[in-house]
């Protein structure tokens, strides 16, 4: 199982920056791990078009390059895992 290279920090749904909150995406060869340790997050998918709701037995993948958005859904704790392979889960 791959390692990630960068984790943020810890976000809840007071500090999560308005910068993932808004449209964005990771870069190329980087894929994203969202996690929930606490909560619920709607994942935003832009292109193709989809949402899903991370919790935390069910984590949210981002593709390199894959332009999305998160927003929280209540209280909540996450953060982001980066991966330069693409990972497990």
């Amino acid at each position: 199982m791959p390692i990630p290279y960068r984790t943020t920090p810890l976000f809840d749904e007071t500090t999560l920056p308005a910068a993932l909150r808004s449209e964005h995406r990771t870069k190329a060869g980087v894929w994203g791990v969202i996690r929930v340790i606490k909560g619920r997050v709607r994942l935003v998918y832009i292109d193709p078009a989809s949402e899903a709701i991370i919790t935390p037995d069910d984590p949210g993948l981002v593709l390199p390059e894959q332009p999305h958005f998160v927003e929280p859904l209540g209280p909540m704790q996450m953060q982001v895992d980066f991966y330069d392979e693409p990972p497990s889960g």
